[in-house]
Formats: structure tokens, C-alpha cells, sequence
């Protein structure tokens, strides 16, 4: 079974490209959704999170997210050390998930698979990407809160695209939901080939 890493910066609409994926039958794991769960859910990372940023990074047994990423947003040797709790539980999970997979190969969408060193991990990586106007206008559209600037702040803690692009295996453009489909059949019909 090959393990594929789905990547792209913030709005660029991996989770888009990965229902495409799934549409076809192909096993999709998205790490975002499952790190928020382990986040609530595993002790260890609790244990992990609350040492690091203390008691009030929960409030009960609920992630408190604001002020989580208040602390690390701006901090990013914190940030690091976040992730570095975080991630390795993901890791874990995502590889027990796959066992239980039947299928040529399974997806890992993953925000930061660059940023934090684990492209290795993969057979090969496809980049999603998308012009950076049309990135900030998908998040604030789904966002309201959001604005332009907090958006760039964000997209300034991944890696750009261009540093992205010399990495990734695969590219695809998603500006077109329709060209953006078919981009992913063909995909689709390569991996099956190459697994």
C-alpha cells in the first residue's frame, strides 16, 4: 500500500481535492480533524499540551483554541513545540487507521508536511495549489471573522508555494472545480498504475 501526502498552504482547498479523492474509493485521512479529536481525546497529548502551555489550554475536557493559538501564533519556537507533541500522536493514529485500510493506496491530508520535516514519510506528495487573492478570499468567505491580515500571518508560518512546488511529485491547480476533477482522475488512474 502506498502512502500519499495531500499538502497545500491554507485555502488552497486540499479538503476539496480530497473529496474528490474519496469520491473515487480511495481511503482519505485528514490530519487536521483527527489532530483536534487527539487533542481532546488522547491523555498523553493533554498531559503534553497542558504542560507546555499550561492548565488554561482547556477549559473541562475542551480544547481552549483561542488561547491556544494566541500563545502560538506569534511564538514559533512554542509553535514547534506544540506540533511536536501533537504530531507524533497523529503519526501514530494515522498508521493504525491505514492498517485497517484495503486499498492500493491511502491519503494523508496534511497542512504542514514540509514544515515539519515528515515528506520522507510519503511515497509521494501531491501540492494543491491556488493564486494567493483566491486563497484569501475562499477562507474569508468560509470565515467571516477572518481578515486579510490574520490570513497572512497565517499563510507566512507554512512554507510558499514555490518552495513547496521543488518537492511535491505531483501539482494541482485548483481554481476550476471542474479542470481540478479531472486533475485528480488522471492522478487517480497514475497511482492505481504505479501501486
Amino acid at each position: 500500500m502506498m502512502f500519499i501526502g495531500l499538502t497545500g498552504g491554507i485555502g488552497s482547498g486540499k479538503t476539496t481535492v480530497a473529496q474528490f479523492f474519496k469520491a473515487l474509493g480511495v481511503p482519505v485521512y485528514n490530519s487536521d480533524n483527527e489532530a483536534k479529536k487527539l487533542m481532546e481525546t488522547s491523555h498523553k497529548v493533554k498531559t503534553g499540551i497542558k504542560n507546555l502551555l499550561g492548565e488554561e489550554a482547556y477549559s473541562g475536557q475542551r480544547l481552549n483554541k483561542t488561547y491556544v493559538s494566541q500563545r502560538v501564533f506569534n511564538n514559533r519556537p512554542l509553535l514547534q513545540k506544540l506540533n511536536g507533541i501533537v504530531h507524533p500522536a497523529v503519526r501514530s493514529h494515522f498508521l493504525a487507521w491505514a492498517k485497517k485500510q484495503n486499498a492500493p493506496y491511502v491519503i494523508q491530508e496534511a497542512a504542514i508536511i514540509f514544515e515539519i520535516g515528515s515528506e520522507d514519510f510519503y511515497d509521494k506528495i501531491i501540492l494543491v495549489t491556488a493564486p494567493e487573492t483566491l486563497r484569501i478570499d475562499r477562507i474569508m468567505e468560509r470565515d467571516p471573522d477572518s481578515t486579510p491580515e490574520r490570513i497572512q500571518a497565517r499563510m507566512r508560518n507554512q512554507w510558499s508555494d514555490s518552495q513547496k512546488i521543488a518537492l511535491s511529485d505531483y501539482i494541482i491547480e485548483n481554481c476550476d472545480l471542474a479542470e481540478t476533477e479531472s486533475q485528480v482522475l488522471q492522478l487517480h488512474r497514475s497511482l492505481l498504475a504505479e501501486a
